[in-house]
């Protein structure tokens, strides 16, 4: 793969990404309300799934998963389902006069952290496809596949994982500086992203029946 074509890939990649979705919209609500080092679970869950269907693109089931129309609906609301109650539950449970319930949302579990990212990104399992049409563009048939497969996995995954990170940080920095009243309105935005994250990915469910 030479570099005009990997730096032309980095742009499409960047431009891409420009427009905060489900996932990021997650990590700033898991953020704001866990912490950032935490929320790198969220993070870590989002890449996992990503690299996932990264691997099944490589594999050539793409087409499998387009066709397998009932296990992509049940994935896909699922998904929304489990965002919409994560959303509802923080919002309900926001308040900075109970010790004990910021002690217990501080102390989320890393797992159920983690999985929060991997069930969203995992709920658009059309980024099979998505990932299946995108590589071929910047795969040079005079080359190894495999190689050039991997490069461009790899790249998309530093690139996502450093916007992720991004938008962590930035709402963590926010939300220290945040304290009584104002700590409840974070956490009932970093609800509110949770809910906007499930309309989001509903939309999307239900385009592209």
């Amino acid at each position: 793969m030479s570099l005009e074509i990997w730096l032309l890939y980095v742009t499409t990649v960047l431009a891409l990404m420009s427009t905060p979705g489900p996932s990021q919209l997650l990590m700033l609500s898991n953020s704001a309300t866990h912490g950032f080092h935490r929320s790198l679970a969220t993070a870590t869950g989002d890449l996992s799934a990503n690299a996932l269907q990264m691997l099944a693109a490589g594999l050539g089931l793409a087409a499998l998963v387009t066709a397998s129309g009932s296990a992509l609906t049940f994935t896909k609301w699922a998904g929304v389902i489990y965002l919409l109650y994560l959303g509802i539950r923080m919002i309900k449970n926001a308040g900075a006069n109970d010790p004990a319930l910021h002690s217990k949302e501080s102390q989320a579990s890393l797992h159920g952290l983690w999985l929060q990212g991997f069930l969203t990104s995992a709920a658009n399992p059309k980024a099979v496809v998505f990932f299946a049409a995108l590589f071929p563009q910047f795969i040079q048939s005079t080359s190894a596949f495999w190689p050039q497969f991997l490069i461009l996995s790899a790249t998309y995954l530093v690139l996502d994982g450093f916007f992720l990170s991004a938008y962590g940080l930035g709402a963590s920095w926010i939300s220290r500086r945040f304290r009584g009243k104002a700590k409840v309105w974070i956490e009932r935005t970093g609800g509110s992203f949770m809910i906007l994250a499930a309309v989001l990915l509903g939309l999307k469910s239900a385009t592209s029946r």
